[in-house]
């Protein structure tokens, strides 16, 4: 059966013909053309065979170049198209047959590294299958000396032209040395490469080309290879070029032997890659520096900060984190433009700062930069580190005419480089440095590991509260609001827990703040407020004997300036057919201090459906008692800090007459007064003297699961 179209042999023999159709014309050979293809097969089967290998075998590159001698391609020119053939062709037409040969995906990068070695051992076998020939000529010129004298004379000439014209008009530089270093012969390519002339080269030693930058590996391959333990080796190396400048090369050296096997000579293939070399330099720049500042950026500082934590025992650390105060001010009112060059400003004034042995500035990123310190003594150098970029920031930066005050906040971490990892550094100096700017910028704080696991634990909170809300975590317990009159329980108020899988059971002074944080608050607070209406009905069902009983809900300040606040509270009502004076929502009396119309218009609607509304917290914010007539509410909560004052006997008079006129106040506006944290009896029995009309607090209940306000309310009826 015939092999299908385009495949792997098919498309060998397409790489003979364009092979046989380059050198051809160059070629002394009896043979048509389709006759010299067919002659090139099996060396193209060789040449893919060796592509193929995991390690380069050069025994076939070396015996397709001489066999190229064989088929009378003596002409220098047949191996430089060979060659040119190899390095565009061999790749492309065999690759995926040598990929597929050697069991593994190879990436085209390696099998173009592979086509190089393979083009220099061609390269070889062919200059020292011409030299063996041009041997082989002359001893039979010699043989037939007698006879012929001129013409042997003639021959060899030639045969030592071919050699000259291969050795000298090759692209890639060629050396040939004896064993013991001594350099004999030099084509032109690589003396042009080393940039002088030929007699500094020939006759020089090898080992004179030593190199601070030579991998270790190099000089112990090379006494291999004299010694006849290798044949072949290719590494990368530098030379210095006689005006002190560095050449940079992929250099292989080969074995040449004698007929009989012994090592005889060594033959040196140099590539130029200095260009390329300088290229790759700069790529690794740009990929490691910042384009704007031209500071090391987050990937070199994080190289350097992993190898710094790596330096072993006794090794220590310092780190600032500094993020600009208004940055964003800036960018905003006057243009990225302004903000920009105010950054090339601001890292100019880093870097002079950062100039000690073991001292690195970076940026980050935005308006983010690090300050890292290495030595023993970090700890006052990193301080010192800081003092430097404050004063530095302290004077203004001029631009275009505007003198742009520039201040920063700085988080400092330092410590044993043995202890933590480079993103745990990171995130603790970031933490810190956001400590630094809550407490008002222009200042530096330092690391603190309580505050760190506080701020790792909100956060790990705030992350993980919406699927507590979706896993059902939370739960609701209740705190009996008593009547000071008679002493019965009026209702309770719904005080929100989170059963967290690690923590256990937090308060809402833990979650709270959070939820407000990241908007969770609203849909929580509506759940809050679906479940303890739900509750108030149980409650009512179960409990008619013990009258109706109130339930309080808090509500946010975002959640009253939710838009669905109105609809949210009247739908839970309808549906779950509580009435709307068994609801009362408190509202704390800071989140009311300046609240406009548009603020207070869902408050008065709710209030005018018949919804109850408590100023929560009362006598802590600075409002205006006045602006008790404007405000929608029916209940005042007294803030627990005035039974506080009540706790010592007999009273502070100041505290107890500032109980009287709230509580007075309060009344004469038609508004019933609530006091909180009542926790003993004679605080009730004062509190009641005053006229408050209902009270909470641990004297009478601690907040807890709903059948324990039953129990209350029961015993109150049945009492």
């Amino acid at each position: 059966m015939s092999e299908e179209p385009g495949g792997p042999e098919d498309r060998l023999r397409r790489f003979a013909t364009i092979w046989s159709r380059a050198i051809f014309p160059v070629t002394a050979t009896s043979l048509t053309r389709p006759e010299f293809e067919e002659e090139l097969v099996p060396l193209a089967r060789r040449l893919r065979t060796a592509l193929a290998a995991r390690t380069l075998d050069a025994a076939h590159g070396q015996a397709v170049g001489a066999a190229l001698i064989e088929v009378h391609c003596t002409d220098p020119e047949a191996l430089s198209r060979t060659l040119d053939v190899v390095d565009a062709y061999l790749v492309l037409y065999c690759g995926e047959e040598a990929a597929a040969a050697a069991k593994e995906a190879a990436r085209e990068d390696d099998l173009r590294a592979r086509c190089a070695r393979i083009q220099h051992t061609v390269a070889a076998g062919f200059a020292a299958a011409l030299r063996e020939r041009t041997l082989v000529e002359q001893e039979a010129i010699s043989r037939a000396a007698l006879n012929a004298r001129s013409a042997v004379a003639e021959a060899l000439h030639a045969s030592e032209a071919r050699f000259r014209a291969v050795f000298h008009g090759a692209a890639i530089g060629i050396g040939i040395a004896d064993l013991d270093g001594t350099v004999l012969e030099v084509n032109d390519a690589l003396v042009r490469m080393f940039g002088g002339s030929e007699g500094l080269l020939r006759g020089r030693n090898v080992r004179d080309w030593t190199h601070p930058d030579d991998a270790p590996q190099v000089w112990h391959l090379y006494d291999e290879l004299v010694r006849g333990e290798r044949e072949h080796y290719r590494v990368e190396k530098a030379f210095y070029r006689p005006d002190g400048t560095a050449l940079w090369t992929n250099l292989t050296v080969s074995l040449l032997r004698d007929k009989d096997g012994v090592p005889q000579y060594q033959l040196a293939l140099m590539e130029d890659t200095t260009e390329r070399r300088l290229l790759n330099l700069r790529l690794r720049y740009e990929a490691t520096h910042d384009a704007l500042t031209g500071l090391p950026n987050r990937t070199l500082f994080f190289e350097r900060l992993e190898k710094v934590l790596s330096a072993g025992e006794g090794a220590r650390f310092g780190l600032c984190y500094l993020d600009l105060d208004g940055f964003k001010t800036i960018n905003d009112s006057l243009g990225h433009a302004v903000g920009d060059r105010l950054l090339v400003e601001v890292a100019d004034r880093l870097q002079a700062c950062a100039t000690a042995r073991g001292e690195m500035v970076a940026r980050l990123g935005g308006d983010e930069f690090v300050a890292l310190t290495t030595g023993r003594d970090t700890e006052t150098e990193v301080d010192e580190l800081a003092h430097r970029i404050m004063n530095a920031l302290a004077t203004p930066i001029r631009i275009d005419g505007r003198e742009l005050t520039v201040r920063g906040s700085i988080g400092i971490v330092e410590g044993p480089a043995a202890d933590r990892s480079p993103a745990e550094v990171l995130r603790s100096a970031d933490i810190t440095m956001y400590r630094a700017k809550s407490a008002g910028g222009n200042r530096y704080e330092l690391a603190d590991p309580e505050a760190d696991a506080r701020a790792i634990t909100r956060h790990g909170l705030t992350t993980a509260l919406p699927a507590a809300l979706d896993r059902g975590e939370f739960f609701i317990e209740y705190q009996p609001l008593v009547h000071l009159g008679d002493g019965s329980v009026r209702g309770a108020e719904a005080l929100v827990r989170w059963l967290h899988p690690q923590h256990g059971v937090l308060g809402p002074d833990r979650f709270i703040p959070l939820a407000e944080h990241t908007g969770l608050i609203v849909p929580l607070g509506r759940w809050v407020l679906e479940e303890s209406v739900r509750q108030a009905c149980v409650w009512q069902e179960r409990h008619a004997e013990a009258g109706p009983l109130r339930i309080n809900v808090n509500l946010s300040p975002m959640q009253l300036t939710h838009p669905g606040l109105v609809a949210d509270t009247v739908d839970i009502l309808e549906r779950s057919g509580l009435a709307p004076g068994a609801l009362c929502l408190e509202v704390t009396e800071s989140a009311l201090i300046g609240a406009d119309d548009d603020l207070l218009k869902p408050l008065r609607r709710l209030s005018e459906m018949g919804v109850d509304i408590a100023l929560d917290d009362f006598g802590t914010g600075y409002s205006n008692l006045a602006n008790l007539r404007r405000l929608p509410v029916n209940v005042l909560k007294l803030d627990r800090s005035f039974t506080q004052g009540m706790q010592q006997f007999p009273a502070d008079p100041v505290d107890l007459k500032i109980v009287e006129g709230i509580v007075s106040l309060a009344h004469s506006l038609d508004l019933a007064v609530t006091v909180e944290g009542v926790e003993t009896g004679a605080q009730a029995e004062q509190l009641k003297e005053l006229g408050c009309d209902t009270a909470q607090g641990w004297y009478y209940a601690r907040p807890g699961p709903p059948d324990r306000l039953h129990e209350l309310a029961l015993a109150d009826a049945t009492g």
